[in-house]
């Protein structure tokens, strides 16, 4: 792995086991990010977006394996769509477990994705927990589609700035996004 890549890592890994929330390239947009297991990570999350944490926010994994550790049951169907994907999709499970109670829907789901991305991914793989996930705007504002276009404001209240990834000028899309229920009924939220 690339010195600086491996260099970024470690920093964001050591920003996120003290609590601290960072800036990071996810799969889809540049994302702020903290321990899914913190309450009061998450809270500073919520702050910085200043979003009411009665909206969920989506949790980042290495790995589907991860998945049945944060939900009580994963429906078969969500096996099926993770292996067929072919583009980021985050799926919400009912029933959510060993996450930040303020980071669990109302309706108890949580919103979980395998991030296939080379940062993301190694980012959780050597963080060994899942992480939050959520885009980089102020809530309500135009997500960015790249790291110049995110807002100074948000850039000065994470923790930690990654920098990798930062000149890139590609327009990412957000995830898919599917709602799993018990029984394998799914809704469609944003395609």
């Amino acid at each position: 792995m690339e010195k600086t890549l491996q260099e970024e890592i470690r920093k964001a890994v050591e920003v996120l086991r003290q609590g601290g929330t960072i800036l990071y390239p996810t799969d889809t947009v540049w994302g702020i990010g903290c321990d899914a297991t913190n309450e009061e990570a998450v809270r500073k999350v919520y702050e910085i977006k200043r979003r009411s944490d009665s909206k969920a926010l989506l949790v980042l994994v290495d790995s589907a394996s991860k998945i049945p550790s944060y939900v009580d049951e994963v429906p078969d169907m969500a096996w099926q769509l993770i292996e067929i994907t072919e583009k980021p999709l985050t799926i919400i499970y009912p029933e959510a477990k060993n996450l930040a109670t303020n980071l669990i829907a109302a309706d108890h789901s949580i919103g979980i994705r395998v991030t296939r991305e080379l940062f993301s991914k190694t980012l959780c793989e050597q963080f060994r927990k899942p992480i939050v996930s959520t885009s980089a705007n102020i809530s309500g504002k135009p997500t960015p589609s790249n790291f110049s276009q995110i807002d100074e404001e948000i850039k000065s209240a994470v923790d930690y700035v990654v920098n990798w990834r930062q000149d890139e000028k590609s327009e990412p899309q957000p995830s898919s996004i599917i709602k799993l229920d018990k029984g394998n009924v799914i809704q469609i939220i944003r395609q």
